[in-house]
């Protein structure tokens, strides 16, 4: 019981570095031209997470360049058939072009979302974090052809992600 404490913050200090040691540095596109992304983007696809867990279809996001930032909106539709959502920004990472943006709804809270495939006509995205728990397909349309759709879980798949655990989100009506 003496050595409880000694094994806890053991623990608390290793445990960080045994998932970077397991992961592969992740890459991500290039470059991405922010007034070409701007705008409304669908969400087709995405790993579940508990900060999206009340949503239940019609998922989007509105980004918008805001001075040296870009202003984020993501909307959602509930089960009760209510709309939800949430403002915000993000900040790219300096040497990044633009592929890297660190995104906080609630100040001091950041996180990574990362542009890892994009298409030449910023059609359809794949984007996702470093520590790959989070990640997204989206595209300009409620609706993705199902070649494309498969074409950017493989992408994910390569880069690390459990493509097995992506689940569709579906667009019924969209809040625009």
């Amino acid at each position: 019981m003496r050595h409880l404490p000694t094994a806890l913050l053991t623990a608390a200090l290793v445990a960080p570095l045994t998932g970077l040691a397991a992961s592969a540095p992740l890459p991500t596109v290039p470059s991405v031209d922010l007034a070409r992304y701007a705008g409304a983007w669908y969400e087709i696809a995405l790993l579940p997470n508990r900060f999206q867990k009340q949503c239940v279809a019609d998922t989007q996001a509105r980004y918008r360049p805001d001075g040296d930032r870009v202003a984020v909106e993501n909307r959602c539709r509930v089960a009760d058939g209510s709309v939800d959502g949430v403002r915000g920004h993000a900040k790219v990472v300096k040497g990044s072009g633009n592929a890297k943006l660190r995104v906080t709804f609630f100040w001091p809270f950041y996180g990574d979302y990362w542009v890892l495939a994009l298409d030449e006509s910023y059609r359809q995205v794949l984007v996702g974090a470093p520590n790959r728990q989070y990640a997204w397909v989206l595209s300009r349309t409620p609706q993705m052809d199902e070649a494309a759709l498969q074409a950017l879980l493989a992408r994910a798949a390569e880069l690390g992600f459990d493509k097995a655990a992506f689940q569709r989100t579906p667009q019924t009506q969209p809040l625009d």
